[in-house]
């Protein structure tokens, strides 16, 4: 199933663009090519094709996920961290050879 984007009149202009920006990796000349082939009949071939299709459509014109605040570790996360490196050290340094 072939798919011309590029020249698709059907979204917007801003999903427009973000589609095109978003599936330009899987774009052979402006259009997003489907194959499915699991099935022996072409027509359910064809239907699987036009499924896979709308989903990649509808994930490529999905808006942006939230930008990620920024937090830092609490001071107990902090110090249980420093507590385990150094309970881990001392694990490592009585396994050494003491060199008698």
């Amino acid at each position: 199933m072939v798919f011309d984007l590029a020249a698709t009149k059907v979204f917007p202009e801003s999903l427009h663009e973000r589609a095109l920006a978003r599936l330009e990796s899987r774009l052979v000349e402006g259009a997003v090519v489907i194959a499915a082939s699991e099935f022996r009949s072409q027509l359910r071939n064809r239907e699987a094709a036009a499924e896979r299709l709308g989903d990649l459509l509808r994930r490529a014109i999905a808006a942006p996920p939230p930008a990620r605040r920024a937090t830092k570790p609490s001071k107990g996360q902090q110090r249980r961290r420093l507590e385990d490196k150094r309970r881990r050290g001392q694990t490592k340094r009585l396994r050494r050879d003491t060199g008698d």
